[in-house]
């Protein structure tokens, strides 16, 4: 077996003991399984196989160095959605053309180092942001490619939070004045227009959102070519969900039932930009009970980790299986399990059922791979977790846990 599994009774990551990795590390701690993350990359590459594509990690979901290093040897490009995701891309060996720079909010450095770097394409938010890349790519003598970013007013059926792709969300351009925009930097010195780039959000279960942006994309892209504007690829953007509580949610062969019958006959190249489906379900956070609190007929199971280490409960409402890493035996309660920070916000899981926990003892917080370490803060002057990857049975500290002294270095 790959993942987290039990053997007998207690937690393990791909044949590794969690309590052991906990003891050896302290906690909070991320523990990554390798792979899972090469299981479910490859998932995806093999559903698409029979049409020409590119995956490029969404380096947001998750962009420790050594997880990276392990997308890149798989094959993967990168996503970046800033110019630190785009230096941490290149330290992690990706090369400038492997790179689809993204972001609703690029500042003029940034689009700098994407232009100077050559990256595989800029997907442009507006027509503003198109006149900034092509006065910076005339200033240096040479063309950016770019990718036009389409608002197709779709709602992604999943959080609001994480939907991006209807008109009142702020990402993209309005899909009905894209022709223009197109025919009016089609020909601009310093910019060459090579793609369509669709996002319309995150974390969905319902591929009817994808499938209609796919459909918009290769529609807009036949309307382009009638106006003299060659599209070279459709950046279908990511956003396939995963199950966190345990119900159905599609396949990547689902997935690609989905999109590739709308975008065969175009002729077109895809790219994909997977994140979370990838390394959600290859993360856990590790966490010690530090006491337990009854009062107004409620029990509280307080963890050492919290809102610091993983927001998604408290940003999101979002749902996260909570486990003992060792199986108790004894009578169930219904608590809430919080965390330590000074905000009745950190709560991990309310009405939960669990076997009643003694202090010290170990859980995990399951698929918190994507958007949680990368997520983390400082708030309460709390230093950032360490995080581990385990492969080939070994598991190797990737990020040492961070220290006051880290905290306070920048501080005079």
């Amino acid at each position: 077996m790959t993942g987290f599994y039990r053997q007998n009774g207690a937690l393990a990551c791909d044949g590794v003991s969690l309590s052991t990795i906990a003891q050896a590390e302290g906690t909070p701690l991320y523990v990554y399984s390798a792979s899972v993350i090469a299981d479910r990359y490859r998932a995806i590459d093999e559903a698409f196989a029979s049409h020409p594509h590119e995956l490029h990690y969404a380096l947001k979901a998750n962009s420790t160095l050594a997880i990276a290093r392990l997308l890149r040897s798989l094959g993967a490009g990168a996503d970046a959605n800033s110019g630190g995701e785009i230096d941490v891309a290149l330290r992690a060996g990706f090369i400038p053309p492997q790179i689809v720079f993204t972001g609703v909010g690029k500042t003029r450095t940034e689009l700098e180092q994407a232009i100077d770097l050559g990256v595989k394409t800029i997907n442009a938010e507006s027509a503003g942001e198109l006149e900034r890349i092509a006065a910076i790519a005339c200033e240096r003598r040479t063309r950016a490619r770019v990718a036009l970013r389409i608002n197709p007013d779709i709602d992604a059926r999943s959080h609001p939070h994480i939907s991006t792709g209807l008109k009142t969300n702020k990402f993209g351009i309005a899909i009905d004045a894209v022709r223009a925009v197109a025919r009016q930097f089609a020909a601009r010195d310093g910019l060459e227009i090579v793609g369509l780039h669709s996002h319309v959000g995150s974390q969905i279960t319902n591929l009817e959102p994808l499938r209609k942006a796919a459909e918009a994309l290769v529609g807009l892209a036949r309307e382009l070519r009638d106006d003299g504007v060659t599209i070279e690829h459709l950046d279908l953007g990511g956003g396939l969900g995963i199950s966190y509580d345990g119900s159905a949610v599609p396949s990547a062969k689902d997935y690609a039932a989905a999109l590739l019958p709308p975008v065969r006959e175009s002729g077109l190249s895809i790219i994909l930009e997977p994140g979370r489906n990838i390394v959600a379900p290859a993360g856990v956070l590790l966490a010690r009970v530090v006491d337990i609190k009854e009062h107004a007929g409620r029990i509280f199971v307080v963890l050492d980790a919290g809102m610091t280490e993983l927001i998604r409960p408290m940003l999101y409402s979002a749902f996260h299986r909570i486990e003992p890493v060792v199986s108790r035996r004894g009578d169930e309660i219904v608590c809430d399990i919080v965390g330590p920070l000074c905000e009745s916000s950190d709560t991990l899981g309310k009405d939960r059922r669990i076997v009643r926990p003694e202090v010290d003892d170990l859980f995990a917080v399951l698929d918190a791979g994507a958007y949680g370490s990368v997520m983390a803060s400082n708030y309460n002057r709390r230093p950032m977790p360490a995080e581990v990857l385990v492969d080939n049975g070994r598991a190797a500290l990737i990020r040492r846990r961070q220290t006051i002294d880290d905290l306070v270095a920048l501080e005079s």
